[in-house]
């Protein structure tokens, strides 16, 4: 047999359950922990990276695979152990010299060196490490871990993370976690983060840039910023009710479920907000001293709730992300004096009588994952069900929601199944109007 046959993966070993990107995620294992050690230069863009990957094999393993794109690689260890590895179409295959039984623990260590690059998606451009007029960032979703480390690309296998970065001492780091440490050297400094709750890959990242710290309140949790100087008046006039919106979003769906909440502004424009595990991020085009992008404000920090602790299991339930985090919005809106949720609900509601009949957000196929409609109607549906139960029902219902699966993965059936309890009656042929029917329901009550 020949050294390129006998590396093939197992069927299924390099691919995900997932029906929308079974290409990203691999099947066999679970990863528990990461810790990547990174070393980035800035004018070059160049990261010489270690990652040691601790996971359980579920399945029996003589060979393994890893979502990595675009580094060379300089050694792979499994349990201490040379193993062999070869590298294609995005993917790492590792084959340990000892076959991995199911049960049990293994650790694999990759080094790695290269220029990241994002990763190119048909549907959604470029995703994942990117270069800054003078920095970097890393934007994931949905398929974009793979651009700096190797990981089992798939929400459903969330992990613990530690990460170091070396840089230049003249650019300030921040990564998705609690900063445990920073150790000056003689030109470059260490920054060690630790994320020690279940985490996606792509909700972590790496920000790195000439930033002034600031912070911004002290309770319920640590809030703070990381802003370039020459948009500190502007940044403190935007984001002056952030602490306010803590509260309120505390208030509507229970305690936040971290220990820290930062947020990054970009000295460059961003086309969106980056949502990360504790952290957001807004680029420089955001910010206009008048509030004008207040929404997604509170929309960042709500998927901290929806997305972040409580994660989808698979793509297709991505409505439990966005429908939560635009309800959000409207939910703020009415808190702080601005238009009740009622009413930017009939307003969506007109506009979307006005658009094709022709996506179940529910299901909305992997092309429409990040639809408007998707979004909007899943705002709706949370308005219609809230009409539904009333109000004292309706909010107790989001805040078990929360509290029953935190650090975990949801599905709709997982949603529809909690509702019906707190409901007290089935509701099968509600969500099924409002997520699997193309056609728009009449607007609720």
């Amino acid at each position: 047999m020949s050294a390129a046959k006998s590396m093939q993966p197992a069927p299924g070993a390099d691919t995900s359950p997932d029906s929308y990107l079974p290409a990203h995620g691999n099947g066999g294992y679970r990863v528990t922990r990461y810790t990547l050690d990174l070393d980035y230069k800035v004018g070059p863009n160049r990261l010489a990276g270690h990652a040691v990957i601790e996971g359980v094999a579920t399945a029996p393993l003589s060979r393994f695979s890893l979502d990595l794109a675009g580094f060379r690689i300089g050694r792979v260890q499994v349990n201490g152990q040379s193993a062999k590895y070869t590298q294609r179409a995005g993917k790492l295959h590792v084959k340990p010299q000892r076959a991995l039984q199911p049960g049990a623990a293994f650790m694999a260590e990759i080094r790695y060196t290269g220029n990241p690059r994002p990763i190119t998606s048909p549907d959604w451009g470029d995703i994942g490490w990117d270069e800054l007029t003078d920095g970097a960032l890393v934007a994931s979703q949905p398929v974009g871990a793979p651009s700096w480390f190797p990981c089992n690309d798939h929400p459903s296998d969330k992990a613990a993370y530690r990460i170091s970065v070396t840089t230049s001492s003249a650019y300030t780091v921040l990564v998705t976690g609690n900063l445990l440490a920073k150790r000056q050297g003689a030109s470059t400094t260490t920054w060690v983060f630790e994320r020690p709750e279940p985490t996606a890959s792509y909700l972590m990242g790496v920000h790195i840039g000439r930033y002034e710290q600031l912070p911004l309140a002290a309770e319920p949790v640590p809030q703070a910023a990381a802003v370039p100087a020459r948009l500190r008046r502007l940044f403190d006039r935007d984001f002056r009710r952030q602490p306010d919106m803590m509260d309120a979003l505390e208030g509507f769906f229970g305690p936040y479920p971290f220990g820290e909440y930062v947020i990054v502004v970009t000295d460059d424009e961003l086309d969106e907000p980056i949502e990360a595990q504790g952290l957001s991020v807004f680029g420089a085009n955001l910010l206009d001293g008048r509030g004008t992008h207040e929404r997604l404000i509170v929309h960042e920090l709500a998927h901290q709730w929806f997305g972040n602790s409580l994660t989808v299991a698979e793509w297709k339930h991505i409505w439990l992300n966005e429908g939560f985090a635009t309800y959000a919005e409207w939910l703020w809106s009415a808190e702080s004096g601005g238009l009740s949720e009622d009413v930017h609900a009939r307003r969506w509601h007109a506009a979307l009588a006005g658009r094709p009949a022709d996506l179940r957000i529910g299901d909305p196929g992997v092309a429409n994952l990040f639809d408007e409609r998707v979004y909007k109607r899943g705002a709706l549906t949370l308005h219609a069900l809230r009409k539904l139960l009333g109000d004292t029902v309706f909010f107790a219902l989001l805040k078990d929601w929360t509290s029953r699966h935190r650090h975990a993965t949801v599905t709709t059936a997982d949603f529809v199944a909690l509702a019906e309890q707190h409901a007290g009656r089935p509701l099968g042929e509600f969500f099924d109007a409002w997520l699997f029917t193309p056609a728009l329901p009449p607007f609720p009550g």
